[in-house]
């Protein structure tokens, strides 16, 4: 099985250009935003409630814990919310219409909760849609990980963050390119 693509700066801008013309943008480009900048799964970012993100003024959390019915595997984890992402989330709460915790962060057009099956067919929409016959659910969490390895994180810490129990799994996430290996014996 083929790995899902792994998304470059034009990517990623061309990706949130064409979500600024969709019906519902800011909570197309908020999912696809999400997806790179925290990792998450197409099934985590489905079963977000606002009240996982938001606090109880409406502040974006700083960080927030998947309970184990909505992560793969079943194992309750910790995300961490970056500066980036806090922004995006401040944004995208003046556009939600129900406040309530434990509404779906991401409602589709009946207001209903995504399943994770419908939270995979809008990533191939967009991403189709924008060329990027590669491209899946999948596409943002392989960025998340590959950006933080090509910064130095190293694989355990990845690891935690991506939720995965072991780390030969975390190191099929991570994409080498040309620049990172022309960089790497400038090290020496």
């Amino acid at each position: 099985m083929r790995q899902a693509q792994t998304l470059t700066d034009a990517d990623i801008k061309r990706v949130l250009s064409f979500c600024q013309a969709r019906k519902y943008s800011t909570r197309d480009s908020t999912i696809i935003q999400f997806s790179i900048l925290a990792g998450l799964r197409a099934k985590e970012l489905a079963a977000l409630r606002v009240g996982d993100v938001y606090a109880a003024d409406g502040t974006a959390r700083d960080q927030f814990v998947l309970s184990s019915e909505q992560t793969k595997g079943g194992a309750v984890r910790r995300v961490y919310v970056n500066a980036k992402l806090q922004r995006v989330l401040r944004q995208y709460r003046a556009h939600l219409q129900n406040h309530n915790p434990t509404a779906p962060l991401f409602p589709t057009q009946q207001g209903t909760e995504f399943s994770a099956n419908t939270m995979c067919q809008l990533f191939l929409d967009i991403y189709k849609s924008c060329g990027l016959r590669d491209a899946s659910s999948h596409s943002g969490r392989r960025t998340f990980i590959t950006r933080l390895a090509a910064r130095g994180v190293g694989v355990r810490v990845l690891a935690a963050l991506a939720g995965h129990q072991h780390i030969s799994t975390t190191q099929r996430y991570i994409d080498v390119n040309d620049a990172q290996l022309a960089g790497a014996v400038e090290l020496i």
